[in-house]
C-alpha cells in the first residue's frame, strides 16, 4: 500500500491551461489540488487519467452478494463470473481505498457484533486476512487521506480509523441521523453530508472541528410514483403521503456547490446547497431513486432507480435509469429493464462506455451501454449491492463504490 497522505500519479497530466482562470479553491491541508474549480470530476475522465500505479491491475468487476456472504468477480470483457470467494457476515459494498491499492469489502454483519473488512489485492483479484470492525455498512476516506470513515450505521456512528490499519482514532456521534449510510464531501473537504435513510434527513458534518454541524429535513414531492406490479403501461401517480423519505446515494456538482441526494420513497433526487445547508430543489426521476453515477466527462450523472419503496422488494419489478444532464437539472434519457429488475448500486467504467449496476432482488449484474441504455445481465450471488468496476481513473478515492477525484 502506498502511505497514507501520498499521492498516486497519473501518467497524464491535466491540461491546465484549458482549466478557468480563477483562484484556486483552499483546500484542508494534505488534500490533493482541485485542478479544475468548475469541474471536481476532471482528473476521471476516461482511461487516460488512470493512476499508474494501478494500470496493472486486473480489469474485474467485484460483486458483494449479501445473503450468500461472498463476492462474485466478474471479467467485464467476456461479461463472466471468472472466481467467488467468501467474505464476512453481509457484505455490503466493496470500496476502493483513498491510494487506490486496496478494495475493502464492508461486511456490517446486520446489527451483530462480528463486523469485518476483507481486503482484496486489486493485482491478483484476491482475499486478505479480514480486519475485524464495528458495524461497517459502509467506508469512505477524508480528502486529505488521513483517515478511513467506517459508517456504523447501525451504531449512529463514523469511527474514524487508520486508512492501513484500521486502528480506531475517533468517533463522531451522529444520533439524530437514523440509517446513516452514504456520503460525498465539500469540494474543499472541509466538510462532509451523511444521508440519514430512516429520519429522510442529512447530516452536516464539519471535518475539521470533528463535529455534527446540523441536520436537514428534507422536503418531499407533492406526487411520486405508485409502487405497483410490472406492466407495459406508463407509471401510475399518486399523492406522495409518505411524511419523511428514504435518502440513499449522495453525490456533488462538477463545481461544488450542489448535492444531489438519491431517495427511495420520493422517486428522485433532492438538491440541496451544501455550503448554505438548506433543499433549492428536486429532480423527479423513477421509482425507487437510490444510486447515483456522474459520467465520465462530468456532464451527466446517472440515478439507479430501485423500482420499488420497499427496502426488502420482489424479483422484477419496475426498476430503471434515468440519465440527467448536470448544468440543466433536466432528464435526459429514462432506461428501462425488459422485462423488470431492481438496479441498486454500482459505477461507471473507466471509459465511460457502461454503467455496471447490481440487481438487488433479482441475483443478477446489469451492464448498461450508456449510448443507448441497451442492457446485458449476468448472474451473481443472493442479493448483490455496492459493486465496484477495477480499475478506474482519478488520483484518489473518497470511498463507496468508487467515488474518485
Amino acid at each position: 500500500m502506498a502511505a497514507a497522505g501520498a499521492v498516486v500519479a497519473a501518467d497524464k497530466v491535466s491540461d491546465k491551461a484549458a482549466a478557468p482562470a480563477a483562484a484556486p479553491i483552499a483546500t484542508v491541508p494534505g488534500m490533493p489540488p482541485v485542478v479544475n474549480r468548475n469541474n471536481i470530476y476532471s482528473e476521471t475522465n476516461g482511461p487516460a487519467y488512470i493512476a499508474a500505479a494501478v494500470k496493472g491491475d486486473l480489469e474485474r468487476v467485484y460483486v458483494p452478494n449479501l445473503r450468500s456472504n461472498d463476492v462474485s468477480v466478474i471479467d467485464p470483457v467476456t461479461l463472466k463470473v471468472v472466481d467467488k470467494f467468501k467474505v464476512g457476515k453481509a457484505p455490503q459494498h466493496v470500496i476502493p481505498s483513498w491510494d487506490l491499492r486496496t478494495l475493502w469489502v464492508a461486511n456490517n454483519a446486520e446489527r451483530t457484533n462480528i463486523g469485518s473488512l476483507t481486503p482484496i489485492d486489486p493485482r491478483t483479484g484476491k482475499p486478505g486476512k479480514e480486519v475485524a470492525v464495528d458495524d461497517p455498512y459502509n467506508l469512505y476516506f477524508t480528502p486529505d487521506g488521513k483517515s478511513a470513515i467506517v459508517v456504523a450505521e447501525a451504531k449512529h456512528r463514523l469511527d474514524f480509523r487508520d486508512p492501513q490499519t484500521m486502528a480506531m482514532q475517533y468517533s463522531i456521534e451522529v444520533p439524530k441521523c437514523g440509517g446513516i449510510n452514504h456520503a460525498d464531501f465539500s469540494i474543499d473537504g472541509r466538510y462532509a453530508l451523511f444521508t440519514c435513510e430512516f429520519a429522510g434527513s442529512v447530516a452536516k458534518i464539519d471535518l475539521v472541528e470533528r463535529k455534527v454541524l446540523g441536520y436537514l429535513k428534507l422536503t418531499m414531492p407533492s406526487t411520486r410514483f405508485k409502487d405497483v406490479p410490472p406492466s407495459d403501461g406508463p407509471f401510475a401517480s399518486e399523492i406522495c403521503s409518505s411524511k419523511k423519505g428514504m435518502p440513499q446515494d449522495i453525490r456533488i456538482s462538477p463545481d461544488g456547490k450542489r448535492f444531489y441526494i438519491a431517495d427511495m420513497d420520493a422517486d428522485g433526487v433532492h438538491i440541496v446547497d451544501g455550503d448554505a445547508f438548506k433543499e433549492v430543489g428536486f429532480i423527479s426521476t423513477g421509482l425507487g431513486a437510490h444510486g447515483i453515477y456522474p459520467s465520465r466527462d462530468g456532464k451527466q450523472f446517472y440515478v439507479a432507480n430501485r423500482g420499488t419503496h420497499s427496502i426488502h422488494g420482489r424479483r422484477k419489478v419496475r426498476g430503471s435509469v434515468t440519465v440527467v444532464d448536470f448544468a440543466t437539472e433536466k432528464v435526459v434519457a429514462q432506461w428501462q429493464i425488459p422485462g423488470g429488475g431492481s438496479p441498486d448500486m454500482g459505477n461507471v467504467s473507466a471509459d465511460g462506455k457502461a454503467l455496471w449496476l447490481s440487481g438487488r432482488f433479482d441475483d443478477v449484474v446489469y451492464r448498461f451501454d450508456t449510448t443507448d441504455g441497451s442492457v446485458k445481465q449476468i448472474k451473481v450471488g443472493q442479493e448483490p449491492h455496492g459493486l465496484v468496476v477495477w480499475p478506474q481513473p482519478g488520483r484518489y478515492s473518497v470511498g463507496h463504490t468508487g467515488n474518485l477525484r
